[in-house]
């Protein structure tokens, strides 16, 4: 944009040229001679190097278009038609000049219409006036009295006033859609914040899934290592193995995680299966047709229930059986799990598993029920398949 500005100064700064001597050519000539050609050709040069500067040097352009006028007035000079060309500067004075060099201009337009009215009244720009044409106008002027004098004040204000202002709405414009893309931006950057603070969120919450659902497996295998026979070493040897596969499955999860940053395991039952597998009596239901689920839908759905288990296992009664139950419906799937507590032991407050947990299903527009019936704990979690 910038480059586009100053390009577009430059042509209206030949263009200005190029005119000046045209009227050089064909009306200077006429009436003067001598010294008199190289001042007028001086005030063309003047008035084209404000008008291509005007986009750089905004400051350089406001002192030529008052130093050349004053200049004419001392010198005797003559105005030049092309002079008029400070309608261009007016506009890019608004348009690219600093905040001091956009009023200055806006004074420079008042104080510039009172001087030519009060010169005007005066009849001082008899003497400047190239043609007979000018000449008959600036004297009907001072002859027509004070009130033509005002209009004509007021017509230069308006001729150099409203190409000002194109300038300034020109600058507005500029400036509000120069905040508009600020803004666009810095939604797009709290955006992505946003974005990258949820996955890591996820991430986190994923780790302590799979970490916390083999520590809980690890941890209860380890204690009934405790009661184990001394002299059955088989017994001990399967504990052992046990503990080392969760371990081995745990750091498998735990780099899936890490390297996808979500779930690739959609099985529920090698879920329910590698339990087992690991001593806990698992007994496991499943009634109507299962489903194709999303991505995000299936990986909720055994997050969650990887959770539910490890809750299971952490809070439920030692040796108890874990009764899962999965249901499909034509709206929603829905996964179940109950276990046993020790009798008469008090409720705990809910931790943050159940929170976790209450945050994945509503991220797929899903719910959590967990209450606790006699020493019975039941958590239901509901999926919505659409």
């Amino acid at each position: 944009m910038e480059d586009r500005g100053t390009l577009l100064c430059a042509v209206a700064a030949v263009a200005v040229l190029v005119s000046g001597m045209i009227e050089l050519g064909t009306e200077v000539w006429q009436f003067y001679s001598g010294t008199r050609h190289v001042l007028f050709a001086l005030v063309v040069a003047g008035t084209a190097l404000a008008v291509g500067v005007m986009r750089r040097l905004p400051w350089l352009a406001l002192a030529l278009a008052w130093l050349i006028p004053v200049c004419q007035v001392v010198t005797g000079t003559p105005l030049v038609i092309t002079q008029a060309a400070v309608v261009m500067i007016a506009f890019g004075l608004a348009r690219w000049g600093s905040p001091v060099i956009l009023w200055l201009s806006a004074l420079s337009i008042l104080a510039g219409a009172v001087t030519a009215m009060v010169l005007l009244g005066f009849d001082a720009l008899r003497i400047t006036i190239p043609s007979a044409s000018w000449y008959l106008i600036a004297g009907t002027v001072n002859e027509l009295g004070i009130g033509w004098q005002i209009g004509t004040f007021l017509l230069l204000g308006a001729l150099l006033g409203m190409p000002w202002l194109a300038g300034f709405a020109l600058r507005i414009s500029d400036r509000a859609r120069t905040d508009l893309a600020r803004a666009a931006r810095e939604r797009a950057q709290a955006e992505e914040t946003a974005r990258i603070r949820d996955a890591q969120t996820r991430l986190a919450r994923d780790v302590h899934d799979v970490v916390g659902h083999s520590l809980a497996v690890i941890l209860a295998q380890a204690e009934s290592g405790q009661y184990l026979a001394d002299d059955d070493p088989a017994a001990l040897k399967s504990a052992l193995a046990t503990i080392a596969t969760s371990a081995r499955t745990s750091l498998r999860d735990v780099r899936e995680v890490l390297t996808t940053t979500r779930d690739s395991a959609d099985d529920l039952d090698q879920l329910i299966g590698n339990l087992r597998d690991s001593g806990h009596e698992v007994l496991s239901s499943q009634e109507g047709m299962p489903l194709p689920l999303d991505e995000a839908r299936r990986t909720t759905a055994y997050r969650v229930l990887q959770e539910m288990l490890t809750n299971a296992i952490r809070h439920g009664l030692r040796g108890g059986a874990l009764i899962v139950r999965r249901n499909w419906a034509d709206d929603a799937f829905e996964v179940e799990v109950r276990n046993a507590v020790s009798p008469g032991t008090a409720e705990s407050s809910p931790g943050s598993g159940l929170d976790g947990m209450r945050e994945r299903l509503v991220a797929v527009g899903g719910t959590l029920s967990a209450s606790r019936n006699g020493d019975v704990f039941v958590a239901t979690a509901r999926i919505p398949l659409s």
